[in-house]
């Protein structure tokens, strides 16, 4: 980097990948403290991975968190799709990622077995 525009041409380019991960589309966020990862959170999170590029889901982003103080019911996966609640689901399992991703996060149905709470904005 030389010149001032330069820095405006990075400013942009960060900027524009910054509104990448927190504006709009449906995000799914996995725990990822001490404690999700002892549950078998790393597990989830691949198996989420997998299944959104399997599906070629590029308008869902995934990201993770530290603990939020639920550790019993780890591992919690939250589904926020734009203009509804934020659905967390507990005691998720790789093998219920098909499931949440088909019903919740394509169709907006909650997968009511696995949900734990609602938060609305």
């Amino acid at each position: 980097m030389k010149t001032i525009e330069d820095l405006k041409r990075l400013r942009e380019q960060l900027k524009s990948q910054n509104n990448l991960r927190h504006e709009g589309g449906i995000k799914i966020i996995v725990g990822m403290g001490t404690c999700g990862i002892a549950a078998g959170a790393r597990q989830v999170m691949t198996a989420v991975l997998e299944e959104v590029a399997r599906l070629k889901l590029e308008d869902v982003k995934v990201c993770q968190t530290g603990c939020i103080g639920m550790c019993e019911k780890e591992v919690l996966l939250d589904v926020v799709r734009p203009g509804e609640p934020r659905i967390t689901y507990g005691r998720v399992t790789p093998a219920d990622v098909p499931k949440i991703i088909s019903e919740h996060v394509i169709n907006g149905r909650i997968v009511a077995e696995l949900a734990i709470g609602k938060i609305t904005e």
